[in-house]
């Protein structure tokens, strides 16, 4: 991959999951309009376990090390399970809003793609 490339879908998908690991805590994005019902059930149960908070330092924790690219690789490895999740809620619970969830999973393969090189060994049979 062209290492220009890499290095904008990289920071991109960095800032992309900063900003929304931030927005956890600050609040500083408006909330989405209409949720069915099953979607805020689902928001009522993660948060009183405090899993969206565990979630948030996961996003901030990766997104950091896409900047500024330390263990990048092993974040982009760690937060395909939050890419994936993002994708199945929406596509189970709240449909509208799957785009943003969908460029989440297609800039994280993006990134593991980039980062190839470096699972090589994991990979080796």
């Amino acid at each position: 991959m062209n290492s220009k490339v890499f290095l904008a879908v990289r920071i991109l998908l960095g800032l992309f999951v900063l900003v929304f690991g931030l927005n956890k805590f600050l609040n500083f994005l408006p909330p989405p309009g209409d949720l069915p019902d099953a979607a805020i059930t689902y928001f009522g149960a993660v948060s009183s376990t405090y899993t969206l908070k565990l979630v948030a330092i996961v996003e901030i924790l990766a997104g950091l090390a896409l900047i500024l690219n330390k263990y990048g690789a092993l974040m982009a490895v760690i937060l395909m399970s939050v890419s994936v999740n993002v994708v199945l809620f929406h596509a189970t619970l709240a449909q509208a809003g799957i785009g943003p969830g969908l460029g989440l999973l297609i800039l994280n393969i993006v990134v593991l793609i980039g980062y190839k090189d470096r699972y090589k060994d994991l990979l080796r049979p």
